[in-house]
Order: C-alpha cells, then structure tokens, then sequence
C-alpha cells in the first residue's frame, strides 16, 4: 500500500480551493457588469455569456494542477 504524502494532499487542496476562489471572485464583477450590459443591449448576451465563461480555466487548471500533486507526476 503506498503511504499518502500530507503536504502533497496539502498542497493539491491549495491549488484546487485557489482555483475556485479565484474562479468565483472574477465571475462576481464580470456577472455584475454584464447584467448591466444585457439589460442595455439584449444582443450583447453571447458577448457577454463567452467573457463570463472565460474564468471558467482557472478552476481547471488548480484541478489538474491538484491530480498532478495527487498522483505524484511532478
């Protein structure tokens, strides 16, 4: 059985929580501001819908930077 490394579980929740937080926190400006551009100018709403995903890679990336933690890859 291989034994569990503490500061890497440590450091994959860092990565993973990092991610969401930062996730969130981007999301919450960009979601304020662009209810104010939809209700403006409805045909803005891809515009607005495709900037509002953009944060969407931070929880991503602090994901599978976690697995690669995990997993012991780097």
């Amino acid at each position: 059985m291989a034994t569990i490394d503490p500061y890497a579980t440590l450091a994959a929740a860092i990565a993973i929580a990092g991610g969401l937080i930062g996730t969130g926190l981007a999301q919450q400006g960009i979601g304020a501001a662009g209810m104010g551009i939809i209700s403006e100018k409805p045909e803005k709403f891809g515009q607005v819908l495709f900037f509002f995903v953009i944060p969407e890679t931070l929880w991503i990336i602090g994901f599978v930077l976690g697995l690669i933690l995990l997993l012991g890859i780097l």
